[in-house]
């Protein structure tokens, strides 16, 4: 069964308190969409930070003296830098200008996830303070109002570990398994398959990133065909545990 992606045009600049799930029930509307059972909706995280007010001023930090420092020694923001510093439970590696962390929800990535690109001038947005919960909330409104099941991926834009390039990832998670596991089952060949658990939501959400496009305004993708399952679980469940990670 083919996969297919849709991109979905027509969606509002996002302020904090609108209704996203609203601004993606009018965009499908408008534009003659239809969304059906099983359907996987990703939905930019800029958008849902926006949506849920983690958006900060930079006038409002006052950057603390390693931000400063730092921010010096590279020729960054130092008040961007100090958000990074907020958002991040764990410094992985500060060098050669970037800051690699981990932040409070678990993901490591670079700047905490602290983005200024797409945002209005002066201003920074934040991650969702718990995107599981966002895609949840997402999720709902959006059976309601389809009366079908559908999955929602929160994502965002993530760099990758002895790869060049970025790709989209999947931060929070509603409406789908985003683990498949394959453990104890056999390949073509008869053999027994070990460690082979596919990261389904990551898999989605890269894919959905062909036509979303990090300039062309289009914060919302529909893929049809990819056959989830309606358990759910959660975005969480695709951060690997500590003790059981090799480079900590």
């Amino acid at each position: 069964m083919p996969v297919e992606i849709f991109p979905l045009p027509g969606l509002p600049e996002i302020k904090p308190g609108d209704d996203v799930a609203g601004a993606i029930v009018q965009a499908v509307r408008a534009h003659d969409m239809r969304i059906a059972a099983g359907d996987v909706l990703v939905i930019a995280q800029k958008i849902v930070s926006k949506a849920e007010g983690r958006v900060v001023r930079l006038d409002d930090v006052v950057p603390s003296e390693q931000a400063r420092l730092w921010a010096e020694q590279w020729n960054k923001d130092a008040r961007v830098v100090e958000l990074v510093l907020r958002e991040s439970k764990r410094i992985v590696r500060m060098e050669r200008g970037m800051i690699i962390s981990e932040t409070h929800h678990g993901f490591v990535c670079a700047n905490a996830g602290v983005d200024v690109s797409n945002a209005d001038e002066g201003v920074a947005i934040l991650l969702p303070d718990d995107p599981d919960a966002s895609a949840r909330t997402l999720q709902a409104a959006l059976c309601r109002v389809f009366a079908g099941h559908v999955g929602v991926i929160v994502s965002d834009t993530f760099g990758r570990a002895w790869r060049e390039g970025l790709v989209n990832v999947a931060l929070g998670v509603a409406g789908l398994g985003p683990l498949v596991d394959y453990r104890g089952q056999t390949d073509a060949n008869g053999k027994p398959l070990q460690a082979t658990v596919i990261a389904v939501a990551d898999e989605l959400a890269a894919a959905a990133e062909l036509v979303m496009g990090k300039s062309d305004r289009i914060p919302v993708a529909i893929i049809r065909g990819a056959r989830i399952a309606s358990r759910s679980g959660r975005g969480t469940d695709l951060i690997r545990p500590a003790e059981k990670d090799l480079f900590r």
